[in-house]
């Protein structure tokens, strides 16, 4: 997940002064009512009402009927949602909220603190279960809530913002048939096709209602590019993604263009202590693994010119990008081989690929194999699918997993994320003295600080091989201007818009 800084629909920052954070009152802006229907194609489909199970990618089904106490903006920062007011203070260990007064969900019941409280304390079943399971909650008033880390935290924001707010009822049922939240939208369950097209209506009690300008929404699973493109020129539905090779005819049709450049697609070399495959242990196979990719001609022949090579995983203009980085592994599959030998594993391993629908895997996986095949790597493709398709990718099952991730606006999370020992892109969750060291540091250090050790951890994951980066690439997403427009960016990943940046 991945994962371009555009303006926030709500205007609000933390500000701090000597550790102290000040107490934040947002509001909002208003927009274009009364459109009557925005209707978005999905090149994936969803994986369920589970709220624990919802992916960061295209994810505006999630979006629309549940709400968070308050969302993360396209650089990490908060904006306003189910919270009118809200507080970081105790070192960066205790976030403090003031729910809005008659919140209510889709079936008629008051959204009390202990909704909440239950939301986040669900969130301990999850992949991120250790996010959350040391949080002591206070409830001083009828509206106030405060979760406290017995340590500070690094992304603290993010956790806050992650979690989607359900009846604790609900919760405690395990029933994940119809979605219940205070969301900005409804979903008509009698005219959605599970796994073809989602419908919703317009939750015209929504706090903000006036900024989710259209009637209804409808989501259409659309997981081929032509299949999209055809859709999209033919009025069939007003945005979605399409693949760099259909940005001509697209534009021809008259359609705009946003340009997101968040992702690098790469090798996430997880297994790095060899429990599964010994081979992946040894540093120097993870370094010939980089080297038989050449990443130029894959930036101008697979993604057709628009990508840029790059060593790194870290967005360009984040606090962990290290500007000029020279790529330690540059193509060359002679000294790859040499690697290998020198390893002891000059005869190479089977490796397992997962893949998913709608992740570009068409385009990409067939060169990877090839070029892995060069120091006798074999790949085998496993199909994911259905409800659980996340949790195996997730698993650890796989040692290795190749993955078109999202960079986040927000290094610091994505290194949370990808390299700590409880981030869920760290696969087989191995812990690093190295990492967590400096990780411990930027909780409470300075922005300056922060960024000396975020590119600190950088360079130490570059020169492990912890991944093999290919190009830095943009999603294409595209949209009818005459049906809608987008003048806002809020995905940290940026990788599609937001259901709030839709006007």
């Amino acid at each position: 997940m991945i994962m371009s800084i555009g303006t926030p629909q709500f205007i609000s920052r933390l500000v701090t002064t000597a550790g102290v954070t000040a107490i934040m009152v947002a509001g909002s802006v208003g927009a274009v009512a009364g459109k009557e229907l925005l209707t978005l194609g999905a090149t994936l489909d969803m994986y369920g009402w589970n709220p624990g199970n919802q992916p960061g990618y295209q994810n505006w089904a999630a979006e629309a009927v549940w709400g968070n106490l308050v969302k993360c903006n396209s650089v990490g920062g908060l904006e306003a949602d189910m919270a009118e007011s809200w507080e970081v203070s105790n070192g960066n260990r205790t976030f403090t909220a003031k729910l809005r007064p008659d919140l209510k969900f889709s079936d008629g019941s008051p959204v009390a603190l202990e909704d909440v409280k239950a939301s986040f304390e669900f969130l301990t079943t999850s992949g991120r279960g250790a996010d959350y399971e040391d949080i002591e909650f206070e409830m001083p008033d009828a509206q106030t809530i405060s979760l406290s880390w017995p340590e500070p935290q690094p992304i603290l924001n993010n956790k806050i913002c992650s979690a989607n707010i359900l009846p604790m009822t609900v919760l405690a049922a395990g029933n994940w048939d119809v979605p219940i939240g205070s969301g900005p939208y409804v979903l008509d369950d009698g005219a959605t096709t599970t796994g073809s097209e989602y419908v919703f209506k317009k939750n015209s009690d929504h706090w903000n209602a006036s900024d989710y300008p259209y009637d209804n929404l409808v989501i259409k699973v659309i997981t081929a590019d032509g299949a999209a493109v055809s859709a999209l020129t033919t009025g069939q539905i007003d945005a979605t993604l399409v693949a760099a090779g259909s940005l001509e005819t697209v534009k021809a049709a008259g359609m705009e263009v946003i340009q997101f450049l968040g992702q690098t697609p790469r090798l996430i070399i997880s297994d790095r202590t060899g429990a599964k495959i010994p081979a992946l242990g040894d540093v120097r196979v993870r370094q010939a693994m980089n080297m038989v990719f050449d990443k130029a001609a894959m930036a101008e022949h697979l993604y057709l010119g628009n990508a840029e090579p790059t060593a790194q995983v870290y967005r360009k203009g984040t606090a962990a990008h290290i500007v000029d980085l020279e790529d330690p592994y540059p193509f060359d599959v002679e000294k790859a081989r040499e690697l290998m030998a020198e390893a002891g594993f000059a005869d190479g391993f089977e490796l397992e690929f997962p893949t998913m629908t709608g992740q570009n895997f068409e385009t990409l996986l067939p060169y990877v194999r090839q070029q892995l095949a060069l120091i006798n790597i074999r790949v085998t493709e496993v199909p994911l699918s259905g409800a659980n398709a996340i949790s195996d990718l997730l698993s650890g099952k796989f040692p290795v997993v190749l993955w078109q991730l999202g960079n986040d606006g927000n290094s610091a999370f994505q290194i949370y994320v990808e390299s700590t020992v409880d981030g869920w892109w760290n696969l087989q969750h191995v812990g690093n003295e190295f990492i967590d060291g400096r990780w411990v540091k930027i909780a409470t250090a300075s922005a300056e600080e922060s960024a000396a050790l975020q590119q600190e951890i950088n360079r130490y994951v570059v020169d492990e091989a912890w991944f093999a980066p290919f190009v830095y690439m943009g999603s294409t997403y595209a949209f009818n201007p005459e049906k809608v427009s987008i003048p806002t960016q809020s995905d940290a990943e940026a990788l599609t818009p937001k259901l709030r940046d839709f006007q």
